[in-house]
């Protein structure tokens, strides 16, 4: 269990992972997509849920529920079908390229094991195209990274932004 490592060997692990999150931003933010589905798990579940807008009652029907709408609700065939749209067909969405970049902060080790485990972290994703299309998304992640010999492979994503609206052109960024 994570909790049962000494404080030299979280800290190694912490350093592990934020450098893996970070080599994995620089990859999107490169369009270098093909290598970015290399790090992705067989049985991977990347699922972003709509936000609602609730009262202070109901915050626990905020995020639509898996099974329920949302944006993403993706595994491996899904993620490569939406890599090949954007690089490979005739990408309209994406034809001339965004620019982005994936910023990644407040990296939290939550539970598991040094073989798998659970990460939080906060994110800002920034895109632009064309002239004058800026997109701007907010929110946080929970990963689960699994240990693949001396790599992680993300086994799942589940973003939660803080807009309600999203006024994007599209959502053809992967984040």
């Amino acid at each position: 269990m994570l909790a049962s490592l000494d404080t030299d060997a979280r800290m190694r692990l912490q350093f592990e992972v934020e450098q893996w999150l970070y080599a994995e931003a620089a990859l999107l933010d490169e369009r270098r997509y093909d290598e970015w589905l290399g790090l992705l798990a067989d049985d991977i579940h990347y699922w972003m849920p709509l936000r609602r807008t609730t009262t202070a009652r109901e915050t626990a029907n905020e995020f639509t529920q898996p099974g329920d709408m949302a944006f993403f609700d993706d595994d491996l065939a899904m993620l490569k079908m939406r890599v090949q749209k954007t690089t490979k067909a005739n990408p309209w969405a994406e034809d001339p390229p965004s620019r982005t970049r994936h910023f990644v902060s407040n990296v939290r080790l939550l539970e598991g094991t040094q073989a798998e485990m659970s990460v939080a972290s906060n994110i800002h994703l920034y895109r632009t195209r064309l002239e004058s299309e800026e997109d701007s998304w907010i929110g946080r992640r929970e990963d689960v990274l699994r240990r693949v010999g001396d790599e992680f492979r993300l086994a799942q994503r589940h973003i939660f932004l803080e807009q309600t609206l999203i006024l994007s052109q599209n959502l053809s960024s992967i984040f």
